[in-house]
Order: C-alpha cells, then structure tokens, then sequence
C-alpha cells in the first residue's frame, strides 16, 4: 500500500479558480460541463456527459482500496448570478473578477459562486492526486439545482455502484446536514390591460436591502423587495391616485429579492405630496428593518410630462390584491425541531410586462403536504384575479435516515481531527439528496461544507481557513472510508 498524504489544499483553490473564470449561470452549463469532460480526459479517467450536461467521473480506488464499495461525491455546477445595480458583468459571457479580503474569498460586485463551484474543486483536487488514499470515486456533478434541480431530476444514475454519497453543497462547517425540504417553482401569470394617461413621470426604486437565499436566511425576517412595493403601491394609490406604467424587480425565484424599481404616472401637482409619501415609507421601513435591512433605501427620479401607458384600473386593481394579499415568506415552523421553518415561499423575480404581471415564487416545505397546500393557496388567489398558474421543478424532501454509517464516520473524523462535537440538523433549503435518495434504493448520504456566507447575494464570501479545515476532514474520510 502507498503513503497517503494529507495534501495541503492549495489545488482546490487552484480549481476554484478555473471554474470562476467559466461563465456558468443556471441555464447557461455547456461551457463548464465542457470544462469538466476535458478534466477526465486529461487525466485519462472515464466519463459520462448526458444531454442535460450533467457530468460523471470514475476512478478506481487506490492500492488497497480497490475492492472498498464506492464513495460518491455530488455538487452542481451552476451558481446564482447576482450582482450590484453598477456592476456591469455579462454573466452569460463572462468570468467572475475574484479578490482575497483577509480571510475571505470574494468576487467582485458579484456573488461568488461557491454555492456550489467548491464542490467541484473539492472533486477535483482529489480526482487530480496520485497521492491521496481512497475507495472508488463516482463523482456526480448536475446542472440547474438553483431552478429546481433540473440536473438531479433528470441524470440517469442507474450505472452507479456507489450508495455511500457525499453532498459538498452544505455552507456552514461543523454541520452536518441529515435532511432537507422539497420545493417547486411556481410562475404566476395574471393578464393585464393598458389604457392612456397623460401626466408626469415618477420612477421610484426600492434598494438598500440585504436579500439572501430563500431557504437557509428565510427566517431571518429580511425584506422582500415584491412584497414591500406591493405595500407602499397600495398606500400610493388609496391617497394619491397614482397610475402604474411599469414594475420590475428580483433576478431569481430562489433569492430573497434586493430591489425592485417602479413606474409611475402622477399629476405633476402632486409631486410633492408623492415624494413626501416615499420619504415617510423609507423611514418607516427603516425602523420596521432596523436589524435585517437597515441600509433600506427608497430612490426617486423624474421624467417628462407625456402621454403614457399604464394599467387601466381593473388591472392596477388586480395587480395591487395580488402583491398584498400574495402568501410571503414563513407560512409554518416545525413542530418537531426548534426553530426549524417547515414551510416559505418567496416571490423571487416580478416582471410587468405589455400583456400580463409575472411573479416567480420558489415553494419549500419538508411536509409534502403543506407544500401543496401553500401551493393551491398561490393558485387559487392567482386563478381568482384571472390568472394562472404554471408549476415546474417539483423536487422531494430527503428525510432522515435514523441509521446511518456514513454520518457515524464522518463524525468520529470530525471529533478526532478538530476535538469537537459535529452539529446534525436538517435545513429549510433544497438539497439534491432526496432527488438522488428516490434514485439509488438504499442511499446513506450526508451533507456538509466550508463556512460560505450571505449565499445567492453579492455579499458572498468563502472563508479560506474554513475551506482548509474541510479538505482535511474530507481527505480524512476517504482514507477511513476503506
């Protein structure tokens, strides 16, 4: 049997940094699967590439290990592409602009992209090492996990021998995730109709928030931009009479939407009275958000006295009862873990376009049940106003498996590594696990991962000292895992 080393980490950075530099955004996963199909080329491994670009990669387990049954390691490839309002990226074309800030790794005016770019490096670090002790590695990497684990519903995994399965999409170390929600998308789409207005035109932008992923920072209490618009557009036009011409805001159904800017066509003798409104709106919402979004912000702008187009008023009706009486955020806490949230939902994208509003809601709960239930709640409101509604990406919760050797392992590595006790929970947010449970009978899967920060935002940042410690308790677990 060879010496296994415990090698330093500096490959999965070296990795991480590939990755960044490959545009790889939900929906836009060719180049970055590409990338993956030519690392097991170089390296002589096998490979399977499907049409959906999810990618598997073997290789043998290493002398001694040959005969070991099989880990598996899984992340995904796409990330979340957020960026600031000055921030002038073209995601679909362009690499992320990486920095070091102490401790942490940044991207620049951009979320990171460690959720889940880090799983690949982790794969990759170890599939690269002709050093390092291990069984036989099928290494699952999917595509489209942040719009409803597209890749994970779709991957044929019937030629995996593996049911001992590593989930490298967790982001708080010294945790170790045992279960997870289910969720789906839902897309409402409610018809609208413009009649003409002349007046002047009042644009206002709802910015400043802080945002943050759907499921892991939902019971944070942190403003939804949707929501919160809804609100002062129902104050605005009870005491003002404003008109509607245009309304967008939030870029992903699955993160807590951070701005949102609106149109409006006003009596120019009202201006005043409109922009005293919005001054008094901030205020307010800075003292309801004083902890979670304290930087909240409400921006004006004019625009000319014109003849413009606006919703009619059966449609500025509709619109505004959708957004103030639309289900937002924690619909349910769990009764049987403490301070767990069992069931959100969160308009993530709202787009008023020439013919209709559409409001993308990503749904999450671990009891299948209250996941429809909320679900026929959205519907019924939508259909109500006239509208409807299209459901996509339907995903299972992963439920806990009360005997686990995997989860065992991993927390003796842990103890005898860093002296500490691992922490098991389960968490709000979605994880491939259960799509993948449902697909190898048998499974015993864990999830875990370095401490990544303020997820699907431009606040994003990867601690480098946590990615460290993590390495070491992977590479731990492999030697171990014989």
């Amino acid at each position: 049997m060879g010496v296994c080393k415990n090698l330093e980490p500096g490959k999965v950075f070296h990795f991480f940094e590939e990755i960044c530099a490959i545009p790889h955004g939900s929906g836009n996963t060719k180049q970055i699967s590409d990338y993956c199909v030519s690392f097991a080329k170089k390296r002589g491994l096998s490979y399977c590439q499907d049409d959906h670009n999810n990618v598997i990669i073997f290789k043998p387990g290493t002398p001694g290990y040959e005969q070991s049954e099989p880990v598996i390691l899984q992340g995904h490839m796409d990330m979340v592409c957020e960026k600031e309002a000055d921030c002038a990226i073209d995601f679909a074309k362009e690499g992320l602009q990486l920095y070091v800030d102490g401790d942490f790794l940044k991207a620049q005016g951009t979320t990171l992209g460690g959720d889940d770019g880090i799983a690949i490096a982790y794969a990759f670090a170890i599939l690269d090492s002709s050093e390092l002790c291990h069984p036989p590695l099928e290494v699952v990497l999917t595509v489209d996990e942040e719009t409803g684990m597209l890749g994970a519903e779709s991957i044929d995994v019937s030629m995996l021998k593996g049911r001992r399965l590593l989930n490298l999409d967790s982001d708080e170390e010294g945790v170790f995730l045992t279960s997870c929600a289910g969720g789906l998308r839902a897309d409402c789409t409610l018809p609208v109709s413009y009649t003409k207005k002349e007046g002047l035109r009042y644009d206002f932008k709802l910015h400043g928030l802080l945002g943050g992923h759907s499921g892991a920072e939902i019971h944070k209490g942190r403003a939804n931009a949707i929501a919160v618009a809804g609100r002062i557009l129902k104050a605005l036009q009870d005491t003002v009479d404003v008109q509607v011409s245009g309304l967008t805001g939030g870029l992903m159904d699955n993160a807590i939407p951070r701005e949102i800017t609106a149109t409006l066509v006003i009596d120019p003798a009202k201006t005043a009275v409109v922009t005293e409104a919005l001054k008094e709106w901030e205020r307010t919402l800075r003292k309801e958000y004083a902890v979670s979004d304290p930087k909240i912000q409400i921006s004006v702008s004019f625009g000319q006295m014109d003849v413009y187009s606006v919703l009619d008023a059966a449609s500025l009706t509709k619109v505004l009862l959708f957004l103030r009486m639309m289900p937002v955020g924690v619909q349910h806490m769990s009764q049987e873990m403490m301070q767990l949230v069992e069931t959100s939902l969160n308009p993530g994208i709202l787009k008023l376009g020439t013919d209709a509003l559409n409001v993308h809601f990503s749904v999450r709960s671990s009891v299948t049940s209250r996941k429809y239930e909320v679900t026929d709640r959205l519907c019924h409101l939508t259909e109500f106003l006239g509208g409807e509604v299209k459901l996509s990406g339907d995903y299972p919760a992963w439920e806990y498996r009360a005997n686990s050797q995997m989860r065992e392992l991993m927390a003796d590595c842990y103890r005898d590594l860093f002296g500490q006790e691992p922490k098991l929970a389960a968490i709000h947010a979605g994880l491939e696990c259960g799509l993948l449970s449902g697909k190898l009978k048998g499974l015993d899967c864990i999830s875990f991962g370095p401490n990544n920060y303020d997820i699907h935002t431009p606040q994003e940042r990867l601690s480098i000292s946590s990615t460290e410690r993590v390495w070491r308790l992977l590479v731990e677990f492999l030697r171990r895992a014989k």
